[in-house]
């Protein structure tokens, strides 16, 4: 018994040969390869769609940085920035108001906001441009009096149009980031002796911006969109002198295309803008912060070369 044991055992005495490596084999995935063809061949298609037509491309380089455009992106810009600052303050101050103990402020803050998020933007300005229609005069008593006509120029018209509608929206973004800063903030804050607006300035606006930042950010990108609006109430922007050079030169589609150009342009650096904006404000809640795009560039090219010199 122990000799067939032993004998066994020297048999099987050779070590046991190590685990072998897993062959790895990836999974198809064929859903993937279809959709992607057919993205390509639609892409395709409208590409060769768009060059079979009409079109007169070189009217869009020539006019590209035509002196009118260049203007109407000037003015689009200042439109945007004004509307943007009428925004954002009247959106704390109407927040404020929202959050207010008070149920008048509270009532009115709230009758505001339901009114001028329920109605167009378009319709809006239209009201405004023509309340000259309702009100001969605009009569501040000793400060101002004038015909409505000359007070409520194109300019005006497109800054409260924008700008007061911008304010509802702003003032559910305040909100929605003051609401999201812990009570115990406030009450820690108090304890300590500090005022309300100066736990507001100190401890709450500070904390509230990580989420007020964001969607503002898509608001700013959102207003030098909508700036187009205001050539129905005969502010010259971009588009505007956009429109104007089409009719003039016979080739308007290819002024939308170029119009729709220099957009794509503002709204692409403001988005770089909006995501260092984002990126400095997540410094206190991420441990990490995610990489810039030119560091994301920079790790492809090193882990690129490192490919090359091991091959």
């Amino acid at each position: 018994m122990t000799a067939d044991i032993d004998k066994t055992a020297g048999t099987k005495g050779t070590p046991p040969a190590g685990p072998q490596a897993i062959k790895a084999i990836p999974v198809r995935h064929y859903g993937r390869y279809l959709t992607a063809a057919v993205a390509i061949a639609i892409l395709v298609a409208i590409i060769y769609a768009f060059g079979q037509g009409k079109i007169n491309w070189h009217a869009v380089p020539d006019y590209f940085f035509d002196d009118r455009i260049i203007t109407g992106v000037g003015k689009t810009l200042l439109l945007t920035v004004l509307s943007m600052v009428i925004g954002i303050v009247g959106g704390i101050i109407l927040a404020v108001m929202r959050l207010s103990k008070n149920p008048v402020t509270s009532s009115i803050a709230w009758f505001y906001i339901w009114f001028f998020r329920g109605t167009p933007v378009l319709v809006q300005l239209f009201l405004w441009f023509n309340l000259g229609l309702v009100f001969e005069y605009i009569n501040l008593m000793p400060f101002y009096k004038d015909y409505w006509s000359n007070f409520m120029t194109p300019l005006l018209t497109a800054l409260l149009g924008l700008g007061l509608n911008e304010a509802a929206y702003m003032a559910e973004i305040c909100r929605a980031g003051l609401l999201a800063v812990d009570e115990g903030q406030t009450e820690a804050a108090h304890a300590l002796g500090m005022s309300h607006s100066k736990t507001l300035r100190r401890i709450v606006i500070p904390q509230a911006m990580r989420v007020i930042v964001p969607p503002t950010g898509n608001e700013v990108i959102n207003m030098l969109k909508t700036t187009s609006l205001v050539a129905a109430v005969q502010f010259s922007e971009l588009f505007r002198y956009a429109q104007d050079i089409g009719q003039v030169s016979g080739a308007p589609v290819e002024m939308y295309f170029l119009a729709a150009a220099w957009y794509l342009i503002m709204t692409s650096v403001l988005s770089v803008g909006q995501y260092y904006i984002e990126r400095y404000y997540a410094r206190g809640s991420s441990r990490s912060l995610p990489p810039t795009p030119w560091q994301k560039v920079r790790a492809h090219l090193t882990s690129f070369s490192s490919r090359k010199v091991t091959a």
